[in-house]
């Protein structure tokens, strides 16, 4: 069984409906989901985690400081490597279509690589055509253009659930190998 956390902060409802649909794809994959507001979440929900996936809003290309401040608090994991070897991947909601949706997600590639975790993104895997692919956001991680408060399109919604489902099948995966291993 893979242990699956959504880790999310939202103000508006966007991100939340994204980290649904996020949990929704990791259940349907087979995995136990924890699904967390990020001022609900702690330590000991990474460590039971084989997979960790994160939502947020875009903040002027940065991540909001509801989860940072979230992710700011995980040191004690860090330096004893409890982080390591999790599969990650993040998901977003700007304002507008230019809102800062890859820079935010590569703020994300940053802070997974220094704690040695397997980033896992949606990329251009989903079963439909890239051209419709490419209206969810980028290759990065499932994205929504919020606008002023309108929630996440079916689209988008669909990109959650596969992006989480495809961290599911990579987290299983590895499981595996490493199990096969031993």
């Amino acid at each position: 069984m893979i242990n699956v956390a959504v880790i999310y902060y939202s103000r508006t409802g966007s991100i939340k409906g994204l980290a649904e649909a996020a949990a929704e794809g990791a259940a349907g994959a087979g995995a136990q989901v924890r699904l967390l507001p990020a001022d609900e979440a702690g330590n000991a929900d990474l460590e039971w985690a084989d997979v960790v996936l994160f939502g947020t809003p875009s903040h002027y290309g940065t991540i909001a400081a509801g989860l940072k401040t979230f992710v700011d608090g995980t040191g004690d994991l860090w330096r004893t490597g409890r982080l390591a070897d999790k599969v990650y991947g993040a998901f977003v909601s700007s304002a507008s279509t230019h809102g800062g949706q890859e820079t935010t997600l590569a703020s994300f590639t940053t802070i997974f690589t220094h704690w040695g975790g397997i980033i896992v993104s949606p990329g251009f895997t989903a079963p439909v055509p890239v051209a419709e692919q490419m209206r969810s956001g980028n290759p990065h991680g499932a994205g929504h253009v919020a606008g002023f408060r309108n929630p996440p399109t079916e689209f988008a919604l669909a990109a959650a659930r596969h992006q989480a489902g495809r961290a599911v099948g990579v987290a299983a995966q590895l499981a595996s190998a490493t199990a096969s291993a031993r």
